[in-house]
């Protein structure tokens, strides 16, 4: 047996470009079919675990699903802002509590999310490295975004600017990183963290600049009175928050008023929902409130149909691939007519000769299905990335 799988392994190396050929077409009809539907598996649980722990979704309104992954996945383009005093308007209802988001920046590729503390416990998010945020100006990094920046507490990161030429005179911030999060397996572990108020200052609705009276010059102050100085442009504004300059920080307005992106609501039991989403169903209302199950579960109702033509698609390239690959051996073993002779000649049985063409089978099938198994443990293990892609594909 082992010289029948040895002069088959030398006939097979000798004419490479064959075997590679039925190689490559018959790993693509298994791997196809089973790589399609472990993405498709894996995305479903992830997209069906996240939405399913996250009662409701308020924001703009405007298109429900991208409102739904943005709050759940940073992914798509933030929503139109609302104000802050939204969330002051549902806990006030007694019927839930809520958690604001803003998700507006990013840091490199990465969403740059403001929040609170309430989420980090909402979500189950814990610091395995350095601490949480505690001061203006700090970050904590998810899993991933450390690993791929190298990241470690006490470096700096910085927001990234929203173009080139930014008229509103605002500059990106560079954040202390306080803490490295647990990996999660979920979409938190590709986002950077900080609180609030810090996201205001990146988008300009708060600064911290240089002492005025300490300046000494006289072209800064273009008016003063009892009460109130106006300052030229040319006083220089902080980019990096530090211990020195953070009482310098203030903000212009009223908080109430400052954007967010969207807003995790959280009812304690289904009859608070039901009176809380009833609330929000005026004619004159600019927000929405949704239930990102719904959406997620018809986005997959989506998904789940594509894969099927998909799936039929590819059952008829495999069978169209299986009959050639069939003709392609039928072919060449009687073009090998006179070489399967010269074997019978030299004394080999008409069973022997068999079993030769037998592991030159073997051999291709063999290792089409070791890469294509191996093409699927890959996607496994880059499950992550592969819902990433199917989620933004999908919106």
């Amino acid at each position: 047996m082992l010289d029948n799988l040895f002069l088959a392994w030398q006939y097979l190396t000798f004419y490479r470009a064959r075997t590679t050929i039925l190689v490559a077409s018959l790993t693509l009809i298994v791997f196809l079919p089973a790589g399609l539907d472990v993405v498709v598996r894996t995305s479903a649980e992830q997209l069906q675990n996240r939405a399913s722990t996250t009662p409701l979704v308020l924001g703009a309104k405007g298109s429900q699903l991208d409102l739904v992954l943005n709050a759940l996945y940073f992914e798509t383009d933030p929503p139109t802002p609302i104000e802050l005093g939204e969330s002051t308007r549902v806990n006030q209802t007694g019927y839930a509590d809520s958690i604001p988001l803003h998700t507006r920046f990013h840091v490199d590729r990465w969403p740059l999310v403001g929040t609170t503390l309430d989420y980090f416990e909402f979500r189950n998010l814990k610091v395995v490295e350095g601490a949480t945020i505690s001061i203006l100006g700090d970050c904590v990094v998810g899993a991933t975004v450390a690993k791929a920046m190298k990241l470690k507490p006490g470096d700096y990161v910085g927001s990234k600017a929203e173009g080139f030429v930014n008229l509103a005179g605002t500059y990106p911030l560079e954040m202390r990183v306080t803490g490295i999060l647990e990996a999660t397996g979920t979409p938190d572990d590709r986002a950077v963290f900080i609180d609030l108020k810090t996201a205001w200052v990146i988008e300009g609705l708060g600064h911290g600049h240089q002492d005025v009276a300490e300046a000494n010059d006289d072209e800064l102050i273009l008016d003063q009175d009892a009460t109130n100085i106006s300052v030229s442009p040319k006083i220089f504004q902080y980019n990096r928050i530090t211990a020195d300059n953070i009482q310098s920080f203030h903000f212009h307005g009223d908080e109430s008023d400052f954007p967010i992106s969207s807003l995790l609501i959280l009812p304690p039991d289904g009859r608070s929902s039901d009176l809380l989403r009833g609330q929000y169903l005026g004619k004159d209302e600019r927000v929405q409130v949704l239930v990102p199950q719904d959406h997620i579960d018809g986005l997959l109702d989506t998904v789940l149909k594509v894969r099927t033509f998909i799936i039929a698609g590819a059952f008829l390239v495999g069978l169209s691939t299986l009959l050639t690959f069939t003709l392609v051996i039928v072919l060449s073993l009687r073009l090998r007519q006179r070489e399967l002779q010269t074997l019978a000649k030299i004394g080999c049985s008409r069973i022997r000769i068999l079993s030769f063409v037998f592991c030159e089978l073997s051999m291709v099938i063999g290792i089409a299905l070791l890469l294509a198994t191996c093409g699927v443990m890959g996607l496994q293990l880059l499950e992550d990335q592969a819902v990433r892609w199917l989620i933004l594909t999908a919106a």
